[in-house]
């Protein structure tokens, strides 16, 4: 069994760049920057920014470039996809890898570019944008887990 799978939060980097093909289907470029914080063994801490490129097609395609803007927090689900060309000024191959989103969640209200409250979700097969929808995680209980409560 295969999987490709990607998972991001992170901020654009530039406003997204819309496009349609010659067949008619939207597709909108961008970028989205994310960091890792973290304390080397002296105790200082550390931060490494990674730089990730995003395609979005049809509707999600549309969606991007009408509302997504530099400085927006987003939620990417996709898959990486690589392409190859042959550099006309050198004669090497070339390659990109990418990440083609199947699915984003907005961050953060439609004017804030730094909130961090989920809104405005919005998935490649809706028709528009659907009403606002938090993200919300479950705390973990300091409850001791007996083997009896466990349902397997």
């Amino acid at each position: 069994m295969d999987l490709n799978k990607v998972m991001l939060i992170g901020r654009l980097t530039r406003d997204p760049e819309s496009r349609t093909t010659p067949q008619g289907t939207p597709i909108a470029n961008f970028s989205i920057a994310t960091s890792r914080v973290w304390k080397d063994q002296q105790g200082q801490q550390k931060e490494q920014t990674e730089f990730h490129n995003v395609i979005a097609s049809r509707r999600l395609g549309e969606i991007v470039g009408q509302y997504l803007k530099k400085g927006r927090q987003v939620y990417i689900e996709g898959h990486l996809q690589t392409s190859s060309w042959d550099d006309k000024t050198t004669g090497q191959k070339r390659y990109r890898t990418e990440i083609v989103a199947d699915n984003l969640i907005m961050l953060g209200s439609k004017g804030d570019s730094t909130g961090s409250s989920a809104s405005l979700p919005s998935a490649q097969s809706a028709p528009a944008l659907s009403p606002a929808m938090s993200v919300t995680t479950t705390p973990i209980s300091d409850e001791e887990i007996r083997i009896e409560d466990i349902p397997f």
